[in-house]
């Protein structure tokens, strides 16, 4: 097994594969008798740091700050020295005295995240691109941090296994780990959940998720960029990177298919999906459109349909249909085919921030929470359906969580990179 700061390359990978990793359960949260220590020199300060320092990344600093009044940044760490740079600045002027880094906590490169974990921080937030997700998550457990973990924790089969085995080591220390899936802290979200699971329309029989939406960001390559930077730079189109787009955004999607499911895994899917628009060679390998249908224990579907296209109709919703109703989770509206419809008029409130207070709630009173079952399995629902659409084959959850692709680069270093295939269902062959 690796040490506690390795990288996984392809052989330590390898080795998960030989390991069950099958978590039972489901996210859990408890109570330790005692709250931990949330400092190791015994004052009042959380101490975090932030690993990835992009545009999420810096966003999840300052949800930090407003999510406890005594927590600081005390550390940063990029891959790319230039964009620590500019996030450094752009925090100082954020979060001004909340933000407490030196050039001597100011950690960049592939590795830069093993030198975190030898600070005295509390918490670390993982907001790195989601495939370097599995290594950050195992070395911030082993070296005893609490974490806030964006999504998706990981882009392929291993890496799923890896964090269910890292989900497992977190509630064995009594470490909390919060996901970046925010729509489980937005309180409209939860009331209609909660009004849904109460049977207010039912049982439910199928729920359609849309995230149809539009493009993206993209960063202008420079002549002396390598290919391995132009594609992590630029890492929303690279499988390897981000799992596709089925994964890195349409995730809070099924994740909420997931919740309405009692957070049960998915029997199996089949797919469609495709480049319709997005064809040059500079949007690396991944698609613009997929299109899902998800089957679940008790005869439930969900239907998932996501796309960036700009120029396009766009519809993010969750319309859940029961045996007595319908509903519309992120319009906060339930209506019954008998009786008064309704709809949420309760508390506001920011979920980025929300699912920062419950994490250092938790810590000041040691109340744990570990997401980290649900969030694992909402990210392989992501992969299993990305690899139905690839293949074009119909995928059982054991094919997902079994499987041996591996996307692992030879080296993380600075030169050549794995060159993008676009798959080609009826082609590409499940691994």
């Amino acid at each position: 097994m690796p040490n506690e700061n390795s990288t996984p390359n392809s052989d330590t990978r390898r080795e998960f594969l030989r390991k069950s990793a099958a978590i039972s359960g489901a996210a859990a949260v408890g109570s330790l008798s005692l709250a931990r220590s949330v400092h190791a020199a015994g004052d009042d300060t959380i101490k975090v740091a932030l690993i990835g320092c992009g545009g999420r990344g810096s966003g999840a600093a300052k949800n930090a700050t407003m999510g406890d009044p005594n927590l600081k940044v005390t550390a940063l760490c990029d891959i790319f020295p230039d964009v620590l740079t500019q996030a450094r600045e752009r925090l100082t002027r954020a979060l001004g005295d909340r933000l407490e880094v030196t050039d001597d906590t100011c950690f960049s490169g592939f590795d830069g995240y093993k030198q975190v974990m030898e600070t005295d921080v509390d918490a670390v937030l993982l907001c790195t691109p989601p495939h370097f997700r599995p290594a950050h998550l195992r070395a911030a457990i082993e070296a005893g941090k609490h974490v806030f973990c964006e999504k998706p924790v990981a882009v392929d089969g291993p890496g799923c296994r890896h964090v269910f085995e890292t989900v497992e080591m977190a509630r064995q220390k009594d470490l909390s780990i919060v996901s970046g899936l925010c729509w489980r802290y937005a309180p409209m979200v939860q009331e209609t959940v909660a009004k849904i699971k109460e049977g207010a329309i039912g049982d439910i029989v199928s729920i359609h998720e849309t995230y149809l939406t539009g493009t993206l960001w993209y960063r202008q390559p420079t002549s002396e960029w390598t290919e391995m930077e132009n594609q992590v730079r630029n890492w929303t189109y690279y499988t390897w990177l981000a799992g596709d787009i089925i994964a890195e955004q349409h995730i809070h999607s099924l994740d909420k298919a997931l919740w309405l499911n009692d957070d049960a895994a998915p029997l199996a899917c089949e797919a469609v999906g495709g480049r319709q628009v997005r064809t040059e060679e500079k949007w690396g390998n991944v698609y613009d459109h997929f299109g899902v249908s998800y089957e679940f224990p008790n005869d439930v579907k969900t239907f998932s349909y996501c796309r960036q296209m700009a120029g396009c109709h766009n519809d993010v919703n969750d319309y859940v249909y029961g045996t007595k109703g319908k509903a519309q989770i992120l319009s906060g509206t339930v209506t019954p085919n008998e009786g008064e419809a309704w709809k949420y008029s309760g508390k506001g409130g920011n979920m980025y921030d929300l699912e920062h207070k419950a994490l250092y709630e938790g810590m000041r009173s040691g109340n744990v929470i570990n997401n980290g079952v649900y969030m694992t399995r909402s990210t392989l629902m992501a992969i299993m359906g990305r690899m139905a659409a690839y293949t074009g084959q119909k995928i059982t959850w054991d094919m997902a969580l079994n499987s041996q692709e591996d996307m692992t680069p030879k080296a993380y270093e600075w030169g050549d990179a794995p060159t993008p295939v676009v798959a080609m269902p009826g082609k590409t062959k499940f691994v």
